[in-house]
Parts: C-alpha cells; structure tokens; sequence
C-alpha cells in the first residue's frame, strides 16, 4: 500500500434516499493494516457507507478516495462482499464459476478464464474450507457456505484492501469461524480488512479499530479510544443491556460470555 495516502478516505459523505438522508457529513480515514469495523444500530447507515465508497449508491455530497485517487483508477485493488441477502442464489451456476468470477478484471477484454485462473480460484476455495464443492450448484449451498464463496471470489483477486458487507450475518457457526480466520490471515499478511459488522458485543475482541456510525460518524479509531461509554450511549441510546454486556467485555480484555 502506498504510504502517501490512507488506503479508504471519505470527506463530507452525504447520502440521501429520495428525501430522507442516510449518511451526514461523514469524515472517515482508514489506513493502517488490520481489521477496522463499522460498527452501528440498524438503519444506521453502514452499508450504505460502503455501497456509497464503491460507487454503489449515488452520493448527494462528498468525495472518496482509494490509496489517494478515485476509484476507477484503483479498483483492481480492492474485493468487496456484499451482503448475502442481495444476490440471485437461483442462478445456474457452480461455486467455481462464482469464484473465478473475481479474475475477471485482471483478464482484460474477450478473455476467458484459463488454466492459471482457475488454479486461483481452487485454492481460494480450499482457504474457505469448500474446495470439495467447487462442482455444486451455488443456489444448493447454505447460507455460511454461500458466504464462504464470496469471500473466495474477493479473496482470488489479490487485493490490497477488502471492504466487507456483514459477512458474518445469519452464518452457522463453522462457517463464521472459517470466515473471521482468514480475516485473520489477512490481518497477518498486512492487508486492510474494512467489516460492516452486526455484533456489538464481539467487536471489541475482533477489530483493531472501529467506526461507530449512526447517521453521523459518531466516533472513529483505536478500539479502546472508540468503544467508551460515552460514545456507545451516542450511538446506541435505547439499548442499554446492549452496551452493559460490552462494557463488562471491554474490562475483560474483548471476551464476552
């Protein structure tokens, strides 16, 4: 990564959905390699935050940039997995062909997939535990494996930074811890791992930094400077027994019961 600029930089982001606003004013620099959360309550705005950086959804004010440039002139840098609830699993295709998926913008116009690629793409799969069901169908899969093979996909491409869109929602437990250890590995080889993530409680044992993000950016950082009292109640106010089992697992040093 470059060392002149942050590897995720939002200025002034402002998203709207007709006239009711998602997102307001939101500075936000990530830089360091780890794992850094966005973390919020629901309809907080933290996936949009990350659809809005990619280009995903329209930005109503604000700039983002990528290792200091805009997106389009960086985007074979970065792997993305969205959420799992916005994709056809009905679509006939095999969990390899999914994966290779990933190569594709390192292939360059009317190329196809070759030898080389598909290497890639077996040994992405057997890093997420699935390179025996590389034949199957995707839409036969559960839920956790279907969220394995996107990480697959992301992870074939190489990328310097991975944005992440709630990879451990509705997964089984196997399938969440194959999940967080590559996330791990990834932390290890010196990547930027960016996680919209729904747990509040697991948080402070995972991620080296977070965001918390209600509408506002409400604060951004070093786990211990972020996760405070004062912060959760600004960012959760109504979900008290919430922010008690966090704070007794921030005095435990990030374990919860």
């Amino acid at each position: 990564m470059s060392a002149a600029a942050p590897a995720l930089e939002l200025h002034d982001v402002t998203v709207a959905y007709g006239r009711r606003p998602v997102l307001w004013n939101v500075d936000l620099s990530v830089d360091a390699p780890g794992l850094f959360g966005i973390i919020g309550p629901n309809g907080a705005g933290k996936s949009t935050l990350l659809k809005a950086a990619l280009g995903l959804v329209p930005l109503a004010g604000g700039t983002v940039r990528f290792f200091g440039r805009p997106l389009a002139e960086v985007r074979g840098r970065i792997g993305y997995v969205p959420q799992r609830e916005t994709v056809d699993w009905d679509f006939p295709v095999s969990v390899l062909d999914v994966v290779l998926m990933g190569t594709y913008g390192g292939l360059g116009w009317f190329r196809r997939p070759g030898a080389a690629q598909r290497e890639a793409a077996r040994a992405a799969l057997d890093r997420v535990g699935l390179a025996d069901l590389a034949g199957r169908q995707i839409g036969r899969l559960s839920g956790g494996q279907q969220q394995r093979v996107f990480l697959a996909r992301a992870l074939v491409q190489a990328a310097d930074l991975y944005l992440l869109d709630e990879p451990l929602a509705g997964v089984d437990a196997r399938s969440q811890d194959r999940i967080f250890r590559v996330l791990d590995e990834l932390r290890s080889e010196g990547r930027l791992v960016v996680v919209v993530h729904h747990d509040l409680r697991t948080a402070a044992e995972w991620f080296d930094g977070v965001a918390l993000v209600d509408m506002r950016l409400v604060a951004a950082g070093p786990v211990a400077a972020v996760l405070t009292p004062e912060n959760l109640h600004r960012t959760y106010a109504g979900h008290l027994d919430v922010l008690d089992e966090l704070g007794r697992a921030v005095e435990r040093g990030g374990r919860t019961s």
